[in-house]
C-alpha cells in the first residue's frame, strides 16, 4: 500500500505542471485549456482523497526522487498534515477554476485572458502542491517561489492601474521575503550542512542555542510575511481586493495558509522547544484584535473579508503557539476550515459584484430581493466565519478555546478572552454587511449612508466603482454554492475530520515520528549517532 501511494505523492506535482505545459501548446484554443485545467484539478482532487485516505490508515509516505537515500537526494514527505492540505487546497482551487471559466465565458477574456490565465493558475497548483510535500527547507523555497511568480502575474491580469499597484507592493513584499528565507536556508546549511528537515531536526541540538534563536526567528519572520501575521500583514488588505474575483478567492483561501504550514513544520518539527512560544501566543492575539478591528472599519466587501483573513490567521497561530498535540489538532482543523470558508466568502463577493455592480456596502442594497440565492450563499459561510453553532467555525475556535484553557496561566486567559471578542467582532462586521446589502432596501441607498456606515473607509483602490450589474452565469452561482456544501460538510463530518486532525496533531507533538518515517533505522545514513534524543523531545 506505501508503495502504491508513493506512486500518487510525485503525480499531485507532475499532474498540474505537465498540464500547464499543454494549455501553452493549445494556448489559441480556450476551450481545450477549460477541459485540460478541470481534468488536471479533478486528478489532483482524487489523488489528494487516496494519499488522505492510505496515510490516514498506514501512515506517513516518503518517497525519495530517483532513487537517491535521504538526505541526499530529494525527499518528498506526505503525513496527516500534507494529505489534508493537497486535498482541501485541490477543491478549492477545482472550485475556483469552474468559478473562472463560468466568469470567462461570460465576459470574454477583459478580466482573464485565458491564453495567460489557466497555465499560469496550474503553475500556481503546482507550486502549492511542492510546497506541501516537500521534505525539505530548499524544496519548500521552490515550492513558495513557483506559486509566488504564478501569482505576480494572476495578481495583474487586465493591466488596470490598481491591480498593477497591489501588484508592485504584492511582489516587493513577496521578494522581501523570499530573500529573507533563502538566507535562512543559506544560515542553516552553513551551520548543520543540511536543509533536510528531519536531519536538522537531529543536529539542531549540536549548535548553541543563541545561533538556534537566531535560525528560529529568521524562518519565523519569513513565513510569517507570507502567512500575514501582525505586525508582517500590511500588504494583504491592499493587495488581494484588487485582483479579479476569482485569483482573490485562490488567494485568500491558500496563499496564507502555506505560510501556516510553513510554520507549522518549524514549530513541530525543527524547534519543537517552548522559546518562542509565548511570543508568538502575543503575536497571534495582536493578529486577532488588528484585523478585526479594521474589518469592522471597512466599508468594501472584499477589504471585509481581507482583513478578517488577516484575524482568523491569529487562531491557527494561537493553535501552533500552544505546543500541545491538541492545540496542533485544532490549529489543523481550523486552517481546513478557514480555507473551505473564507474561498467561499470571496466568491459569494464576486456573485455581489457581478448583481449589484460594486462591492461597497454604501453603494448597494435590496440583494434578498433581487438575488436571494447569492444572499443565501453568503449567509451560510458568514455564520460560519462568525463562529456561530454548529457550523465548523463553532467547532474549530471551541477546540482552540479549549486546548488554550488547558495551559491554565494569565496570559492564556487574555488570548482566550481576545478570541472570543475577535469572534464577536468578525460577526459584527458580517452582519452589518447583510444589513447593508442584504437587507436594506435599494431605494433606501439613495437616501443616504445608514448610521452602520460612520466611521467606515472605502477602499483606496477602485475595486468598489460600480460597474454596472450583469447577469451572474451558472457556472459561477453553481462553484459557490458547491463550496458551500463543502462548507456545510466540515460541520456534519466534523467527527471523522477533527479525527484525523487529532491524529495528524499527536504525530506532530515532537519531530520524532516525522524523523524516523525519513530514517526509520534510527540512524542517520553513514552515522552511528542514534536518534534517541530527538525522540525524546
Amino acid at each position: 500500500m506505501t508503495a502504491e501511494l508513493g506512486v500518487l505523492v510525485p503525480l499531485a506535482v507532475l499532474i498540474p505542471l505537465v498540464a500547464a505545459g499543454v494549455t501553452l501548446v493549445v494556448g489559441r484554443r480556450a476551450r481545450a485549456q477549460r477541459i485540460v485545467a478541470l481534468i488536471a484539478l479533478v486528478a489532483v482532487v482524487l489523488v489528494g482523497a487516496t494519499l488522505l485516505m492510505g496515510v490516514d490508515a498506514g501512515g506517513s509516505v516518503v518517497v525519495e526522487v530517483g532513487s537517491w537515500q535521504a538526505p541526499f537526494g530529494i525527499v518528498l514527505v506526505v503525513d496527516r498534515l500534507s494529505a489534508l492540505m493537497v486535498l482541501i487546497s485541490a477543491i478549492v482551487l477545482l472550485a475556483v477554476l469552474v468559478f473562472s471559466i463560468g466568469q470567462g465565458l461570460a465576459d470574454g477574456d477583459d478580466e482573464t485572458p485565458v491564453s495567460i490565465y489557466y497555465p499560469t493558475y496550474l503553475i500556481l497548483t503546482t507550486g502549492v502542491m511542492i510546497a506541501f510535500v516537500a521534505g525539505d527547507l530548499f524544496n519548500l523555497y521552490v515550492g513558495f517561489e513557483v506559486l509566488l511568480v504564478s501569482s505576480y502575474v494572476l495578481i495583474t491580469l487586465g493591466g488596470t492601474e490598481s491591480r498593477i499597484r497591489a501588484g508592485v507592493t504584492y511582489v516587493v513584499v513577496s521578494l522581501v521575503s523570499s530573500v529573507l528565507f533563502l538566507t535562512a536556508i543559506a544560515m542553516v546549511y552553513g551551520a548543520l550542512g543540511t536543509v533536510n528537515l528531519a536531519q536538522i531536526a537531529i543536529r539542531i541540538a549540536d549548535i548553541p542555542i543563541d545561533t538556534q534563536i537566531v535560525l528560529h526567528v529568521m524562518l519565523l519572520v519569513a513565513f510569517g510575511i507570507k502567512a500575514a501575521v501582525f505586525p508582517l500583514s500590511f500588504w494583504l488588505p491592499d493587495s488581494y481586493p484588487s485582483a479579479p474575483a476569482p485569483v482573490t478567492a485562490a488567494f485568500a483561501g491558500l496563499l496564507t495558509k502555506i505560510g501556516v504550514y510553513a510554520i507549522i513544520r518549524v514549530e513541530t518539527v525543527i524547534f519543537p522547544g517552548e522559546e518562542l512560544n509565548p511570543a508568538l501566543m502575543v503575536l497571534a492575539l495582536l493578529t486577532m484584535v488588528v484585523g478585526a478591528l479594521g474589518a469592522v472599519a471597512q466599508a468594501d466587501i472584499k477589504r471585509i473579508l481581507s482583513f478578517t483573513l488577516v484575524s482568523h490567521i491569529g487562531y491557527m497561530i494561537l493553535g501552533v503557539a500552544l505546543g500541545t498535540a491538541e492545540g496542533t489538532a485544532a490549529a489543523v482543523y481550523y486552517i481546513a476550515h478557514h480555507i473551505v470558508v473564507q474561498t467561499t466568502l470571496f466568491l459569494a463577493a464576486g456573485l455581489i459584484e457581478r448583481e449589484a455592480g460594486s462591492t461597497s456596502i454604501s453603494r448597494i442594497g435590496g440583494l434578498l430581493a433581487s438575488a436571494p440565492l447569492v444572499a443565501l450563499l453568503f449567509f451560510i459561510p458568514a455564520l460560519n466565519l462568525g463562529g456561530i453553532p454548529p457550523f465548523s467555525g463553532f467547532i474549530g475556535k471551541l477546540a482552540l478555546f479549549q486546548a488554550t484553557a488547558a495551559q491554565g496561566d494569565a496570559l492564556a486567559y487574555i488570548l482566550l478572552g481576545g478570541g472570543a471578542l475577535v469572534s464577536l467582532l468578525t460577526l459584527y462586521a458580517l452582519v452589518r454587511v447583510w444589513n447593508l446589502a442584504f437587507w436594506r432596501g435599494a431605494d433606501e441607498v439613495e437616501r443616504g449612508s445608514s448610521r452602520l456606515l460612520k466611521h467606515v473607509n472605502e477602499a483606496p483602490l477602485d475595486t468598489s466603482t460600480i460597474s454596472g450589474a450583469r447577469t451572474t452565469p451558472f457556472l459561477m452561482t453553481a462553484s459557490t454554492a458547491g463550496m458551500v456544501i463543502v462548507s456545510v460538510a466540515l460541520t456534519v463530518f466534523a467527527g471523522p475530520l477533527y479525527g484525523v486532525a487529532e491524529r495528524a496533531g499527536e504525530n506532530l507533538d515532537g519531530p520524532g515520528r516525522y524523523v524516523l518515517s525519513i530514517f526509520p533505522s534510527g540512524t542517520e545514513p553513514n552515522s552511528t549517532d542514534v536518534i534517541e534524543e530527538v525522540l525524546d523531545r
